[in-house]
């Protein structure tokens, strides 16, 4: 299965200057939960907004750059070729940025979402989720404490078959 993982504001907001918006611990408790022990497809400027790359996962990054390497990572020139060598049983994981979630959407089985319930001044957004192709099947919401300066909903969808 290919899931797509993001948190995206009200307004698809994402990211400026390659960081993100806002610093949610329980969803990046979240992440790593969900991405522990798979693979992890990303951009070349996602990856390099990392201060490391991320533990137990393997990550696939995909560059224009024809030269571009990373130790221990699998470089990709498109979403394709990531395809191409993930083992057939193992989930991976679209984590961003906002031009892979956009070319990888079609491909894409499940979004796991986290919807911050507020509107952010960015440069990279989330896309659409169009309801006539995906299904909101689950939703938890957590409103903001001490720890988290927003309320957010953590969003499941499923493709529409």
């Amino acid at each position: 299965m290919i899931i797509m993982i993001a948190a995206a504001a009200e307004n698809n907001a994402l990211g400026k200057n390659n960081q993100l918006l806002w610093h949610l611990p329980d969803d990046f408790k979240r992440f790593k939960q969900l991405t522990s022990n798979h693979y992890i497809i990303m951009g070349r400027k996602t990856f390099e907004s990392f201060p490391k790359p991320l533990p137990n996962r393997t990550h696939v990054i995909i560059s224009r750059q024809a030269n571009y390497e990373v130790e221990g990572a699998i470089v990709v020139s498109n979403f394709e070729n990531a395809l191409a060598i993930l083992p057939p049983e193992e989930d991976a994981f679209v984590i961003g940025g906002g031009e892979i979630y956009q070319q990888t959407l079609p491909f894409v089985d499940k979004i796991e979402l986290t919807r911050v319930h507020a509107d952010f001044d960015a440069d990279t957004f989330f896309p659409v989720i169009n309801p006539n192709e995906w299904k909101l099947v689950e939703k938890e919401y957590h409103p903001k404490d001490e720890k988290h300066q927003y309320d957010f909903t953590y969003e499941t969808y499923l493709r529409r078959l």
